[in-house]
């Protein structure tokens, strides 16, 4: 077979379809990948760093930045850490109120999710169709907290504000609705035969190779490996709650884009459950004006959009972390990016990419 020289191709920092400043060094034989290496970097946030210098309650708005596509999840897995290292309760109600806020950003994400990877391959409808949706969600969000991305909604003890009287009905309202629209995206984008010729058989990711990389989340469980932190390690409420853990077998592009409709589903039924049985109360458990940890560490990690999120936090007795590290989903799962890319085109390599689904927020640290 004849064999042409090989060339090396840059994808990103500013390629369109390359999400958020990823760069990834291609080598190409013809159009065909025999080789990627990720680069990452661009953003010098420093986050962990940072960690150092702030006070526990200071930190908190950091972690809407790091996966501000599912901001209420990070939110939910810091300050959930810093209460099991000071030992505190926290109110049933603003456990409920946790539970929604993360299942409506998990929504948010997936829809995002869906979206770029329609304009990714060309359907700006698609793109148009899911951010509508979002906005809705936005709408719902701000209404609670005032903010609609990075929200810093949660707080060690408990959360910020109370539920607004009309935030209830307007949500009921949306999931009602919500269904009926996903049906219209289903059949712009997934029944599209271009959209199935891009995706279906693309970017294979065994089970076994995603476990090797810890590959966490809806590209684990598209590979048909059922394992989500609130199930496996429940965490808040979600051990009060009914629902499945949505997996598919075939781990290729069209199975992980497939997946997040699958988990809309679940958050749903979540939030629904979690509206019909919120309890009246306090938002807000007894936690001390100025915060501070007993010396010790703990490790503790939660479900995001992209998988397992983690904190681990070190004290040294102060009112500062001595060390915090996160173990980011996004950075673990890029990881498995050039094993899927080889052997590929490299219009096959947007739509790999685009259905891993990584925010560049906490991939750099």
């Amino acid at each position: 077979m004849p064999r042409t020289q090989e060339l090396h191709l840059n994808m990103g920092p500013q390629h369109p379809s390359t999400h958020g400043v990823y760069r990834c060094v291609l080598t190409l034989d013809g159009e065909t990948v025999t080789s990627a290496e990720n680069h990452i970097g661009y953003l010098h946030r420093g986050i962990e760093k940072i960690a150092e210098s702030k006070t526990y309650p200071q930190f908190l708005p950091y972690t809407d930045r790091m996966d501000y596509l599912c901001p209420m999840v990070y939110n939910q897995g810091y300050v959930e850490t810093i209460e099991i290292m000071m030992g505190v309760e926290v109110p049933v109600r603003a456990e409920y109120i946790r539970v929604i806020m993360a299942e409506l950003s998990r929504i948010t994400s997936h829809l995002v999710m869906v979206a770029t990877m329609a304009i990714d391959l060309s359907s700006s409808t698609g793109w148009m169709y899911c951010l509508r949706e979002r906005e809705k969600i936005l709408d719902l969000i701000e209404m609670v907290c005032g903010s609609r991305l990075t929200v810093s909604y949660m707080r060690i003890g408990g959360v910020s504000e109370d539920l607004p009287d009309e935030f209830i009905p307007g949500l009921r309202k949306f999931i009602g609705e919500l269904p009926a629209y996903l049906d219209e995206v289903h059949e712009l984008l997934t029944g599209n035969e271009i959209f199935q010729a891009r995706t279906k058989g693309i970017g294979i990711l065994p089970p076994d190779m995603a476990i090797a990389y810890g590959v966490t989340g809806p590209n684990l469980r598209a590979s048909g490996v059922a394992y989500d932190v609130r199930r496996a390690q429940p965490y808040s409420v979600y051990d009060h709650f009914n629902f499945e853990i949505p997996v598919r077998f075939n781990g290729d592009s069209l199975d992980r884009y497939l997946l997040r409709f699958d988990e809309i589903e679940q958050s749903l039924r979540i939030i629904e459950q979690a509206l019909d049985g919120l309890p009246e109360g306090e938002i807000k458990g007894k936690v001390p004006k100025l915060i501070k940890v007993q010396p010790g560490e703990v490790y503790h990690q939660v479900e995001s959009s992209k998988g397992a999120v983690g904190f681990f936090v070190v004290s040294d007795g102060s009112n500062k972390p001595y060390r915090l590290h996160i173990r980011g989903p996004s950075f673990v799962n890029i990881g498995v990016f050039p094993e899927l890319a080889r052997g590929w085109k490299i219009q096959d390599i947007i739509s790999i990419l685009a259905s891993i689904d990584p925010v560049l927020g906490e991939i750099d640290r």
